[in-house]
């Protein structure tokens, strides 16, 4: 079974996947287009999400021998950072983070991707604003009757192309701004 779902916020996409388990469905892949495939199982599984900034590959198989050995398998994680899915039999003890520095740490490293998608977008997003508005088409405004709303259709759809890398960039300002209220509650206990 394949099942399409994009996510901005990890603890939601971990909290998602977890439900599939519960439903009995086991996660073999996930795409980096959303993309999400999953078997048909009996047993009982956990699935928990982590972020890591860039890591040499030295450090990766030590950091994936970790996991290992307490039961965890990669689903997906790529070497160098990224998010990695980490899944194993549910046997009580099932954090990934199991004190509050290492959940602190995490938070931090998800504030720091949150916060670098963020620039990303709103460099994207001044750079397609800087020269025009969101509608490029020349004198739109001041065309009348047909030939407007036959510009005007045309053009909407590349305006609301336009208006991704701003959206974006609010989505990710959200993604820290939740991170790093859970960041802070976590560094003040």
């Amino acid at each position: 079974m394949k099942k399409f779902r994009i996510f901005f916020d990890i603890e939601k996409e971990e909290q998602w996947l977890n439900e599939q388990l519960h439903k009995g469905y086991y996660c073999t892949k996930v795409s980096g287009w959303g993309v999400y495939t999953f078997e048909k199982t009996l047993k009982n599984y956990v699935i928990r999400l982590d972020y890591r900034d860039h890591l040499s590959k030295e450090k990766f198989e030590e950091y994936k021998e970790i996991y290992e050995d307490f039961g965890w398998s990669c689903i997906k994680g790529p070497w160098m950072s990224g998010i990695r899915y980490w899944q194993k039999e549910d046997d009580g003890q099932n954090e990934i983070f199991s004190d509050r520095e290492s959940k602190r740490c995490y938070y931090k490293r998800l504030m720091n991707y949150s916060f670098a998608l963020l620039l990303l977008f709103l460099m994207l997003s001044y750079s397609t604003f800087r020269d025009s508005g969101l509608y490029m088409t020349q004198g739109l405004w001041s065309m009348k009757g047909s030939l407007f709303w036959k510009a005007f259709i045309f053009e909407t759809p590349f305006a609301l192309i336009r208006l991704f890398p701003p959206i974006m960039a609010i989505l990710f300002g959200c993604s820290y701004y939740k991170t790093y209220q859970k960041y802070s509650l976590l560094k003040e206990e």
